[in-house]
């Protein structure tokens, strides 16, 4: 039986992250928390950022944030990272969240949506400058 009002994963992507949240990530209603949330996509973020910079990136700022459903113990994220932009020494990355939940009947919706940047740093933890695409 298919709700067509379901949603589904996004076609030929592969998420950056796959978690499920416990019961010591939620409040006792088992509404996982915000900032567990929000930790989670700057991890997931951050990965396609430390790739294309070669190296280590620090969150510089959290552009937008938006949960637009609730998370719940028990249900299975999964992050999709996109870059959107980069620059001399940043990256910009969406990151897209969905919960599928009611394992029998498997129920995917989209949860958050946010888009952060990361700026690429050196070992002394100082700006540098992102390398060019090798061709």
């Amino acid at each position: 039986m298919t709700n067509k009002h379901q949603t589904c994963l996004p076609d030929g992507k592969v998420p950056q992250l796959r978690v499920m949240p416990m019961p010591a990530d939620a409040n006792v209603h088992g509404d996982v928390f915000g900032g567990w949330i929000m930790a989670q996509v700057d991890i997931a973020g951050s990965l396609p950022a430390v790739r294309r910079s070669n190296g280590r990136v620090a969150t510089i700022a959290v552009n937008s944030f938006v949960f637009k459903q609730p998370v719940f113990v028990g249900d299975l994220l999964s992050f999709y990272a996109d870059i959107v932009k980069v620059g001399t020494t940043s990256i910009t990355v969406n990151v897209e969240v969905y919960a599928e939940r009611n394992r029998l009947q498997v129920e995917t919706v989209k949860v958050t949506e946010a888009t952060l940047t990361y700026v690429a740093t050196d070992e002394n933890r100082q700006r540098r400058a992102i390398p060019p695409l090798a061709d």
